[in-house]
């Protein structure tokens, strides 16, 4: 075996995700002082470059000649020089030229269809290409930025509800937090267990969603998503007395080759699916694609566009870019991450969540904003802190609140998971939130606060939620 040196070991414990905050810090510091170039007939994408010998005003016409035209010195005024890449600017961090931010312009002229309208899928293909990331002079390269007219933002679907269509849909009061939850187990489920953790959260007037997990296939043999889609419409019907009335929205999963998505999408609507669920990293067009085959239903279903994995794509192309083209394609909902004490579980975190959040909901022409979905190890001992933080941020409307193991894992006295218990010590979470009891206690002192709350309130659920979700903490 070969012997593993200390510098190799140093850098393969070099922490990247320190230098991705340093390198958000400066790069974001640069922009507000200098912000982007606009025009109305291209598309401006901004990078970091670390070349290692290129300087960055040298880059462009590699770039163009790579990602557009593959003519290095069109004609002027010709066609081909109307569709070459052109620099809009430069930002070097150093005295060597070749570190720091590039500002390219695509023109529209080598993108649009006769409508005007483009597609997310072109406008990586040509902003992300092959001469951005996979050339060994790019020591390092992020697209960080896209600046797309507003005549061709206008062209794009958007989401077909957004928060207040899921408001409006769920009989949603102004103010109340919308809340949702997760099927536990994940998988090696069938339709009949599909349909009984569906029956055990509907009848909660709490939850106004609730989803399949990314793991759970649609085209099992002992699982067929119709199948389970019907089951669990069965169970909301049969829950709504119990729900005053109020609507559930349940999401199914769906993947498969592109030929069976939509057919399978067709499937799930007729059997009373009201919502869809794609982890859309993975699956590049498909939110367009179904946005655009059901956009003309009386009712379209709604759309999630689960992220997971994309951390993959998060190591060359910013979240923010990579959330904002999904909202233009269509998603209704998007995984953020929970506010919570101590290192993050998920990512985004700081900066990062941040802007993640803001290109999904800023304000855009024509364009709704898509649900803002605080999930991955969200629970009772956190609600509180995330709750605050959109009060506070005053984006509580945008916001749905997704548990799934706080839920569907908490184990009764018997051993065994009971939704009941998750639900109520949800609920107790929430009420002592809303009394502003512990309003006061600093974030790393939430969960301690919250658990002698609940003591003192005898709120039982909730302590042995916490008991279970903070097995190192002591919580009598």
């Amino acid at each position: 075996m070969t012997v593993v040196t200390a510098d190799v070991l140093g850098m393969l414990w070099y922490d990247l995700d320190r230098r991705e905050e340093n390198l958000r810090r400066v790069i974001e510091e640069q922009l507000a002082l200098n912000p982007p170039p606009t025009s109305p007939d291209h598309i401006i994408a901004t990078y970091f470059f670390a070349f290692r010998s290129m300087r960055l005003e040298h880059a462009v016409a590699e770039i163009s000649y790579h990602a557009t035209s593959g003519v290095k010195h069109p004609p002027p005024g010709s066609l081909l020089a109307a569709c070459s890449a052109t620099p809009a600017g430069v930002a070097a961090f150093d005295g060597t030229g070749r570190l720091g931010l590039l500002h390219v312009a695509f023109p529209l002229k080598m993108l649009l269809q006769p409508d005007g309208h483009l597609t997310s899928c072109d406008i990586l293909h040509t902003t992300a290409a092959a001469i951005i990331f996979d050339v060994y002079e790019n020591q390092d390269a992020r697209l960080v930025a896209l600046q797309i007219p507003e005549r061709v933002l206008q062209t794009f679907p958007g989401p077909a509800y957004g928060p207040a269509g899921l408001r409006a849909t769920t009989g949603l009061k102004p103010g109340e937090p919308a809340f949702g939850t997760i099927l536990k187990p994940t998988a090696g489920i069938t339709p009949a267990d599909v349909g009984r953790l569906v029956g055990e959260v509907a009848g909660c007037p709490l939850f106004a969603f609730v989803k399949e997990d990314e793991d759970l296939y649609p085209h099992l043999d002992y699982s067929p998503v119709a199948e389970r889609t019907r089951l669990a419409a069965e169970a909301i019907r049969r829950s709504l007395d119990a729900r005053a009335g109020r609507a559930l929205i349940f999401a199914p999963h769906i993947s498969g080759a592109p030929h069976e998505i939509v057919d399978t999408v067709l499937a799930v609507l007729d059997a009373g699916a009201t919502a869809v669920m794609f982890s859309e990293s993975f699956a590049g067009g498909t939110v367009r694609m179904v946005r655009e085959a059901t956009r003309r239903l009386a009712r379209p279903p709604m759309i999630y566009g689960h992220n997971a994995g994309i951390g993959v794509k998060t190591r060359g192309i910013w979240r923010e870019v990579i959330d904002l083209l999904a909202r233009l394609d269509g998603i209704d909902f998007r995984q953020t991450a929970p506010v919570r004490p101590g290192a993050p579980f998920l990512r985004p975190y700081g900066a990062e969540f941040i802007a993640s959040e803001a290109a999904l909901a800023r304000p855009l022409p024509g364009i709704r904003p898509t649900t803002l979905v605080r999930a991955g190890a969200l629970d009772q001992g956190n609600i509180g802190l995330n709750l605050a933080d959109a009060e506070q941020r005053g984006i509580g409307e945008l916001i749905m609140f997704l548990a799934g193991s706080a839920i569907n894992s908490i184990k009764g006295p018997d051993g065994k998971p009971s939704p009941q218990i998750g639900i109520a010590a949800m609920q107790q979470a929430i009420e002592i939130h809303r009394s502003g009891e512990i309003a006061a206690a600093p974030i790393e002192e939430h969960l301690p606060a919250l658990a002698a709350a609940a003591q003192r309130l005898g709120r039982q659920e909730l302590l042995e939620a916490l008991r279970q979700r903070y097995p190192e903490r002591a919580f009598a």
